[in-house]
């Protein structure tokens, strides 16, 4: 009976060596392959479940000043405007507004004070892709909004005698509205050098959405009109005043939606850009 070699640990080292070649020097460790990037999905529900936690405690400060801010500015248009179209746009603008506030101005400063106290660094070491990290921050901040908004339209509507039979249209300009003005906000605090500046940047948003979007545009000048235009919110606003005609163009609608979801789109992917640019330098 003929006995059986036994292997040298070194040829069972080198059996064990990768395919490369390469031979491993005596004692070195091996370091343990790398999880898996998350999913995009999965990981933007994370960060968004997340948000809601760890905001949940500040969520009815949030919602009491922005309700409260849109609330007085409709009780003063009041003496100003009596209805009709005026009275519309007021309404829609004052219940965009609250959107604004939140996903706009408060997301600008929470980017800008993440990026300057390095909390940026805790998401860059997380195997999560770029654009969930602001995807669930911006969804969670644009939550927020929705019992505020539906208060001031409901509130505005009673103060004005408007129709309540078309307020579903906010299930789709909340969200809408929100992407593209939480994209906007995203990028101004991740791209503002230094957080005071991405303070001032959301304040001048909020400003801009409140004087654009709350006044009605027959009563602003030429150049300040065209301005309007160029507001994300103004899409969502004309929407939602629409929504209280007799008859709604829904074609109309269908188009300002439309508008306020592609610069959702291209913001939001800005601030996808601007994280990434942030969190590696």
């Amino acid at each position: 009976m003929s006995a059986i070699p036994l292997e040298s640990s070194v040829e069972a080292a080198a059996r064990r060596a990768p395919a490369s070649g390469a031979t491993p020097r005596p004692g070195a460790s091996h370091a343990a392959p790398l999880a898996p990037r998350a999913r995009l999905l999965p990981a933007l529900a994370a960060v968004y479940r997340a948000q809601l936690s760890r905001a949940r405690v500040a969520r009815i400060p949030l919602l009491f000043v922005a309700t409260f801010q849109s609330v007085g500015i409709m009780i003063l248009m009041r003496g100003v405007v009596d209805g009709g179209s005026e009275a519309r746009s007021v309404v829609a603008g004052s219940s965009v507004l609250v959107v604004a506030f939140v996903a706009l101005n408060l997301l600008a400063q929470y980017f800008g004070r993440l990026r300057a106290d390095g909390g940026l660094d805790h998401y860059a070491t997380l195997p999560v892709p770029p654009a969930s990290v602001v995807l669930g921050t911006a969804a969670a901040y644009a939550s927020f909004t929705v019992p505020g908004t539906f208060v001031t339209a409901v509130f505005g509507c009673v103060l004005f005698g408007l129709p309540m039979a078309h307020l579903w249209i906010l299930a789709a300009v909340i969200p809408l509205a929100g992407a593209a003005l939480s994209g906007l906000g995203a990028a101004l605090g991740l791209l503002a050098p230094r957080q005071e500046l991405a303070t001032l940047f959301g304040q001048l948003g909020m400003s801009a959405a409140l004087l654009l979007g709350v006044l009605p545009a027959s009563r602003m000048p030429g150049p300040i009109a065209y301005a309007r235009d160029l507001l994300p919110s103004t899409y969502g606003v004309e929407a939602f005043a629409r929504g209280f005609d007799a008859h709604p163009d829904w074609a109309l609608i269908g188009l300002d939606l439309g508008v306020c979801a592609a610069v959702g789109v291209v913001s939001l992917a800005v601030a996808a850009w601007a994280y990434r640019r942030a969190a590696v330098r």
